[in-house]
């Protein structure tokens, strides 16, 4: 696909909009569709968001005047078109440029990015301060909020409502109604939105009105001039409104508009991929997660699958759901609400299994602390994507050993291969003492053999091999990494360190951590996330008033932002090179 890109060579600034007539301006949607669906094909990302969005960006930019009038995206994930109108189409023209600029709105690239944005259901909450500031300062721009329908099941999009309701200014909130949140949207808010659509805006019952908010309904969601026309009506007014706008995710690539969920975000290759390319008899976590589930089902356990609108992650497919029945809850993007929830769950008898991305789980601290752990609710919570990595700064997946392993009667568990994996699954599913957590590993790997280990013997770590001098743990996905750290250091030193594989990322085996201190002078612990609150920092303690020393090994407090695995793991001195050279300085 090629483009002409005729009009977007007019166009270098929201201000050259305002130069074009509505064909034009059609046409410009139109052009940006091409350069997204080139991008992306190319390098991966937000798809149909992106796709569907464009005419409501390039209304809202001729009518308004940013950055002086202030856009809030939820998520940021829609902000192709956005980036493209305000200076930075490079990125989406030219293929040596399109890592050039983030996915999401990132404010050292532009001043029309107010904040570096990728979680969902935050804009209202933001743009709440950014309105009430204006206000207390003086100001006079507008303040407008863009949300999905998909975003205001999550409960800070309410506790933002709730609150914008009553500020008494200037306030717009756009409402990007798609009918879809990353899947087919869930619960009560999404089927009063779907009443709204179906009777053009026009309701006894008005969720929004009731909350004291103006309301607008757009059917022609994607529509320039229509929406232009709404926009300029609302432009500059002196209470909170609602513009809810009615838009195709994924329109202009017919199979993004047909099929919805699999184009929320994609990898590269799509326009040449053909279905069904995974082999028949491939195995991944995902495979191996879905088969246990729906074995136990068939056995009758009272098992509960679980994700907060991210099925795609875990390979949750339309298949897999029909086949759970009432036993998959998709809760929408509310993951406060899905722990909360599996801990009421596991309190009645159930077995669920929540699935939650890393960077998400971060999201919901209080509940794992107060509704989980403080009542000791037997739920089974599955980490995925956890791990050291080059993604956005907002995606980033290193922080949840910090975070879940300091909580009180949490067990957090790091296989290494599938066999524990299973093993500590089919553990965590039948015992009913403790909330537990398993970090699972993103590439597969096979220890070739059942694993019996008994599990209810918590912090009970596993010696693998038993050697001298140096003793290495390594957690989870990064034991790999300590294999390869013994061999090194056989090679290098003559040492033949000793091996072990904690598994318990909440607690110590101090009985096997003392026993080292007779035969060994070194112990180094490498785990694939932030050192500081980390495993390794459990082990350093430990030690604290003994002889021993100790390497950690793992990332650092840091915010990073599509930064190469190489850098990363050369920053943090994670090669067998550099730890070797470390090594060579504490033995000395």
């Amino acid at each position: 696909m090629t483009t002409t890109a005729s009009i977007l060579e007019m166009v270098n600034s929201p201000e050259d909009l305002r130069k074009l007539n509505m064909e034009e301006l059609n046409l410009l949607a139109d052009e940006m569709r091409e350069l997204i669906i080139n991008k992306v094909n190319t390098i991966g990302g937000h798809l149909g968001p992106n796709l569907g969005i464009a005419e409501a960006t390039i209304a809202l930019h001729y009518v308004f005047n940013s950055p002086v009038d202030k856009f809030v995206f939820d998520i940021s994930h829609q902000c192709y078109p956005h980036k493209i109108i305000t200076g930075r189409k490079e990125g989406f023209t030219n293929p040596e440029n399109y890592h050039k600029y983030t996915g999401f709105t990132a404010p050292e690239e532009s001043a029309h990015d107010i904040f570096k944005i990728g979680h969902t259901s935050t804009s209202v909450s933001l743009a709440t301060g950014l309105a009430k500031a204006r206000d207390l300062t003086g100001g006079k721009e507008n303040i407008i909020a863009l949300i999905g329908d998909g975003s205001l099941t999550g409960g800070e999009a309410l506790e933002g409502l709730n609150n914008a309701a009553v500020l008494n200014s200037n306030f717009i909130i756009v409402l990007n109604d798609n009918d879809m949140s990353i899947a087919e949207n869930q619960g009560g808010i999404c089927e009063m939105l779907t009443e709204l659509r179906e009777h053009n805006g026009k309701v006894e019952n008005n969720f929004f009105k009731a909350l004291g908010f103006d309301y607008i309904y757009v059917d022609k969601g994607n529509d320039v001039e229509t929406l232009i026309n709404v926009f300029q009506k609302v432009k500059d007014i002196d209470h909170p409104i609602v513009v809810h706008i009615h838009t195709l995710k994924g329109k202009g690539y017919k199979p993004a508009e047909i099929n919805k969920e699999p184009f929320h975000w994609t990898l590269p290759g799509f326009m040449g991929a053909k279905d069904n390319q995974i082999p028949a008899n491939y195995e991944d976590y995902n495979s191996v997660t879905k088969d246990y589930l729906l074995n136990k089902l068939n056995e009758g356990m009272p098992i509960v699958a679980m994700n907060a609108a991210t099925p795609g992650v875990f390979g949750f497919d339309k298949e897999f759901r029909n086949k759970m029945g009432s036993h998959y809850i998709d809760v929408g993007i509310a993951e406060q609400q899905a722990v909360a929830m599996a801990s009421g769950l596991a309190k009645e008898g159930a077995k669920p299994v929540l699935c939650v991305m890393s960077s998400f789980i971060q999201r919901t601290y209080d509940q794992l602390s107060q509704d989980l752990a403080l009542n000791n609710s037997p739920a089974t919570i599955l980490i995925y994507w956890g791990g050291i990595s080059e993604a956005d700064c907002t995606h980033l997946c290193t922080f949840d050993i910090s975070m879940i392993s300091n909580i009180p009667n949490m067990v957090y568990l790091a296989p290494t291969c599938k066999e524990e994996y299973l093993k500590m699954l089919d553990w965590s599913v039948k015992q009913n003492e403790h909330p537990v957590v398993i970090r699972v590993p993103f590439t597969m790997t096979y220890m070739g053999y059942e694993d019996t280990t008994d599990y209810s013997v918590i912090n009970k770590y596993k010696m693998i091999e038993q050697g001298n001098e140096i003793a290495i743990l390594g957690l989870g996905a990064f034991f790999e990494n300590a294999k390869t750290l013994k061999q090194a250091i056989k090679n290098e030193l003559g040492i033949d360190a000793t091996l072990i594989n904690p598994r318990f990322i909440t607690g110590i085996d101090k009985e096997m951590m003392n026993s080292l201190k007779s035969n060994h002078k070194l112990v180094i612990t490498l785990e694939d996330g932030e050192l500081d609150g980390g495993f390794g920092e459990k082990i350093s303690r430990f030690y604290g008033d003994s002889d021993m020393k100790v390497l950690n090994y793992g990332s650092f407090k840091e915010f990073t932002d599509r930064v190469p695995i190489s850098e990363l793991y050369s920053r943090y001195r994670l090669t067998p090179e550099l730890i070797l050279e470390d090594i060579k300085r504490v033995l000395k």
